[in-house]
């Protein structure tokens, strides 16, 4: 008895060992697989983020053409007394100022409603139901007529007309207040968070902090729909200007042409009023004296008072601020724009041989052997970014030569007060709001990541709320996993509404409760069903792979770049250097701060011996039309900056018939090469307008252009 007893204990012990043993394998397991997922999602994040501010800068830098052109072609058709017609007529003069218009009276064109529409009818003065209508319809895909949106834009200005530049709120008429960040066109958001906390009223204000349109599906239908609740609550609803109500940047992220595609006939006045109406939003949000709610941030010359004094209207967009260029340059200008205009501007006869000091020389025919220039005679940016690695991000210093670079255009870190005119103390105000992120380091430096506003610190945010007595700041601006993030200390919040932003399941979406106590209370959500079927592995998974898509076109277009930067480190040619190093070489080119290491498996093979095949990064992409008769690298340059040439492109086609000239694309290529400092010759201009060209009629379709630098898979197995 005592012996069976005894081995029925020592089979149940092996058997508990066992237990313990596999349990400790599956916890071992389950949390090498969570560190996995984790480090997947850190630098996917990372990816998504690093190429979204890349873009912005290259907005930065594409609104810098557009000055470039707007200062000097109007200046110098002024000196000639002529009319600005044919190529840049459109980008010159985008939108005029409708405020001395007399509102919808100067469109007799406009008819009204038809009979035969289908979609929300909807009378003024605004209704709630009439926005019930609009939210049923929109839910539908249904579309409201234009001379409903022309009329609600009207309306909507002049209301924001006589709003101040600072909104100031109390939440003793409430219970609390509702912040919402931004929304970026995702209308499956804004009926979530309508549908979970209710729709605007007086007994529930709402303030929606920016950045409504733009890179979402749905920005026409959210932005009515926020404008037809301001309408009807105007001192309920409460909505700050962001970044992106801009003119320009609705120009590349997709606002523009959202319009103009739903509203085809009216779609040009109806952007018009939608500039008009952005330029007249308020910048700010102050509640119960103690929270500051702005789009982007502060930094360490914010001024409130000076803020609530400006004239806000007068900037339609502030990607746009007047430099000064040499007399080299001017002369440069004068003759390339006297080639497109047909007739000969007034200029002093360059010295080609003498350039201004500090300034870019004038372009060149190509030499192998001419310094900053490769064997096919484009310029070589791998010099400035081999300067940049010895200095860090916060270090870095705005140059001469970069005066049209990005940093140069939304960064005015140590403005000289005492010189700069208020124009330029106003714009650098209203730019530091929208601009601005939060960091952990101390003091105000410039944002290098965007290329526009500032860095602050904790220090920057304790400072200004000992000044004006504040409590809170409550900011958007940026996407966060959580949709929200608390920082400084807990006096720094940023709250982002638009879930799925990067990719299904990327991020989750919210909003805030700010109730008297003042103490913010997140709700989270995700609006797609189809996001919250897939597994934490799937939605991981989903991202990964879109964010490394989006890297490997961002290495192939710098391809030229990067494989100079590696041959650094192979003097001997063989194809093949370290992990280490290869990650210094893509490093020093694309700034992107990625863990390169990581992510080199997924991006580069390994040799026989060891040794990364750094030409590897390259070989699972082509274009889908390979233009044979071009140089590598011009080809490299043009893919490079075709989402800038297509919209200015998309700017010159004034009639809308989707084909540009050969010579409209030859001077608005060359003047763009210029600027951007990318040295071709006119012989391979001309070759790259004919390759472009794939039906030979003499002009460029955007779909032809679109389709000549589509980047495909190649299939290796």
């Amino acid at each position: 008895m005592g012996c069976s007893s005894s081995a029925a204990i020592e089979k149940q012990s092996q058997q508990l060992d066992e237990a313990i043993k596999a349990a400790i394998h599956i916890q071992q397991w389950y949390r090498a697989h969570s560190a996995r997922m984790q480090m997947k999602q850190r630098y996917t994040w990372s990816i998504f983020q690093s190429i979204e501010y890349a873009g912005e800068q290259d907005q930065l830098q594409l609104s810098q053409f557009f000055s470039f052109l707007i200062d000097y072609y109007i200046h110098h058709c002024a000196e000639m007394k002529m009319t600005k017609n044919g190529v840049f007529s459109q980008l010159l003069n985008p939108s005029q100022d409708l405020s001395d218009r007399r509102g919808l009276d100067y469109m007799p064109e406009v008819a009204k409603v038809p009979t035969y529409y289908t979609g929300p009818r909807i009378s003024f003065p605004l209704k709630a139901s009439d926005v019930s209508s609009l939210l049923k319809a929109f839910k539908q895909g249904k579309q409201l007529h234009s001379w409903y949106v022309l009329q609600l834009l009207q309306e909507t200005t002049n209301i924001l007309k006589e709003m101040p530049n600072i909104n100031r709120l109390s939440t003793r008429y409430s219970k609390d207040i509702t912040v919402c960040g931004d929304l970026h066109g995702h209308l499956d958001d804004l009926l979530l968070i309508f549908h979970k906390n209710g729709y605007p009223m007086p007994e529930k204000p709402y303030v929606f902090n920016g950045d409504f349109v733009d890179r979402g599906e749905n920005s026409v239908e959210v932005i009515i729909i926020l404008f037809a609740f301001f309408l009807i609550y105007p001192k309920d609803v409460h909505l700050n200007r962001g970044n992106h109500e801009d003119y320009v940047m609705n120009i590349r992220y997709g606002f523009k042409k959202e319009v103009l595609s739903k509203y085809k006939l009216q779609g040009l006045k109806i952007l018009q009023f939608f500039q008009d109406v952005f330029r007249w939003l308020p910048l700010a949000t102050i509640i119960d004296s103690k929270v500051l709610v702005v789009h982007g941030g502060i930094s360490d010359t914010t001024d409130l008072e000076f803020l609530a004094s400006l004239e806000r209207q007068r900037f339609q967009s502030l990607l746009r601020m007047r430099k000064s260029i040499s007399k080299a340059e001017e002369a440069y200008l004068k003759q390339e724009f006297s080639k497109m205009l047909g007739s000969e501007l007034p200029l002093d006869e360059p010295d080609h041989n003498k350039s201004t000091p500090g300034t870019p020389p004038l372009p060149i025919e190509p030499h192998s052997d001419q310094q900053g220039l490769n064997e096919d005679g484009i310029f070589s940016r791998y010099s400035e970014h081999q300067q940049d690695q010895t200095l860090n991000d916060n270090q870095r210093q705005v140059t001469q030569n970069d005066r049209y670079s990005v940093t140069g255009m939304l960064n005015l870190p140590f403005l000289d007060e005492e010189m700069a005119t208020r124009e330029e103390l106003e714009w650098k105000q209203i730019a530091d709001v929208l601009w601005s992120d939060p960091r952990s380091r101390a003091g105000c430096f410039p944002n290098t990541s965007r290329g526009g506003g500032c860095y602050f610190g904790d220090d920057v945010t304790t400072k200004m709320f000992r000044k004006y007595k504040l409590k809170l700041l409550i900011r958007s601006h940026e996407c966060k996993q959580d949709g929200y993030e608390v920082c400084h200390n807990g006096k720094v919040v940023t709250i982002f509404s638009a879930s799925n932003y990067y990719e299904m399941g990327s991020n989750q979406g919210a909003y805030i409760k700010l109730g008297p106590d003042l103490v913010p209370r997140f709700v989270k959500y995700r609006s797609s069903k189809s996001t919250r079927r897939l597994t934490l592995q799937q939605r991981v998974n989903v991202g990964e792979e879109t964010a490394l898509k989006a890297l490997r076109e961002n290495l192939f277009i710098h391809q030229s770049e990067i494989i100079t930067a590696c041959r650094r480190f192979d003097p001997d040619d063989t194809g093949g250097i370290s992990s280490s190093e290869w990650a210094l070489a893509v490093e020093s080119v694309l700034h992107f701060n990625l863990p390169w290491r990581t992510l080199r498996p997924r991006l580069a093979k390994i040799n026989a011996n060891g040794s990364v095949d750094y030409l590897s990064t390259f070989r699972d992409l082509q274009f889908k039309q390979p233009l044979k008769e071009v140089q590598p690298n011009l080809i490299e340059a043009m893919y490079r900056h075709r989402a800038d040439l297509e919209i200015v492109f998309g700017m010159i086609d004034a009639d809308h018939t989707g084909l540009i000239s050969m010579d409209e694309f030859r001077q608005t290529w060359k003047l763009f090469c210029y600027h951007r400092n990318i040295r071709v010759d006119d012989t391979s201009m001309d070759d790259l307008a004919r390759s472009i060209d794939f039906n030979n009629d003499g002009s460029i379709d955007f779909n032809e252009f679109l389709e000549a630098f589509r980047l495909v898979q190649i299939n290796n197995d």
